[in-house]
């Protein structure tokens, strides 16, 4: 987890000094729900990911460097820098920008595993902000009526780019679920021992056919993209104020020593010619 926030932290900093083009949505504040779910998941299970999708890249391959060289265009590159922050392939790991699209991508695949591949499941992460979209009601109708092994993760930080879900979501995660006879786990900790302790028996039984929707209720620290951050003051300080509420103790030595590994694959990757 420290790993990927100073990756990220590193991230909107060369942005800062002009070396990166484009933009990138970091996932600070939420770099616990990938590392929690990995361990519950096979190396030949399917992933499919969003725009802030860095950390669940990290989780699952601690590739710093391919991932590094892809957003900056060089060599080493896990896409050959045509995929840039937001469009990754790698094996059964998939990630795009385009909202609402991964999850009837992900039902697709996970009829092919459930007829080819028992046992194995595809896992989709989205947002608040993603259940705007039909064809999310689309897939979670299919999956259930097929008994897919689907696992659906929001991650739940309360707003979409800009807008309060308070503005954007009626309902809630957990009526929408039931609304598919769907079933349906919160997660409102970051403990990663508990959450893993929680989801375990729930991920088994997606993969016999049980599709599930799991809502991490958790916070963006930062901004949507670079700089677009337009919560009011007293807002950032209640995130503020939770992250250092929830966030483990770590010692300082763990944290220099992600701090170090960042920079020196930064050091690295900057030196490589383009891709």
């Amino acid at each position: 987890m420290l790993t990927i926030r100073a990756f990220e932290r590193k991230l909107l900093e060369l942005y800062g000094q002009g070396l990166l083009n484009g933009t990138t949505h970091t996932c600070l504040g939420q770099e616990y729900v990938p590392v929690a779910l990995e361990a519950l998941l096979l190396a030949d299970d399917y992933v499919f990911s969003n725009h802030r999708g860095h950390g669940h890249y990290l989780a699952r391959f601690g590739d710093l460097e391919g991932l590094l060289a892809e957003i900056m265009g060089r060599q080493g590159a896990v896409c050959g820098g045509v995929g840039g922050s937001q469009h990754i392939k790698r094996g059964r790991y998939l990630s795009t920008g385009v909202q609402g699209e991964s999850l009837p991508v992900a039902a697709g695949v996970a009829l092919h595993l459930k007829r080819t591949e028992p046992g194995r499941l595809a896992c989709v992460y989205i947002g608040d902000g993603t259940l705007g979209e039909g064809a999310v009601y689309e897939a979670l109708n299919i999956a259930a009526l097929w008994r897919l092994p689907l696992l659906v993760i929001v991650e739940n930080n309360g707003i979409a780019q800009t807008t309060p879900a308070g503005i954007h979501l009626a309902g809630s995660v957990a009526g929408r679920a039931a609304a598919f006879g769907i079933a349906y786990q919160r997660v409102d900790t970051v403990d990663v021992a508990a959450i893993r302790d929680r989801l375990a028996m729930p991920v088994a039984a997606v993969r016999t056919g049980s599709p599930l929707v799991v809502e991490f209720v958790t916070h963006r620290l930062g901004p949507h993209s670079k700089g677009d951050d337009t919560r009011p003051p007293e807002v950032l300080r209640a995130v503020e104020d939770w992250q250092a509420a929830v966030d483990p103790a770590q010692s300082e030595r763990l944290e220099r020593r992600a701090r170090a590994r960042v920079e020196q694959v930064v050091a690295e990757v900057i030196m490589r010619g383009p891709a």
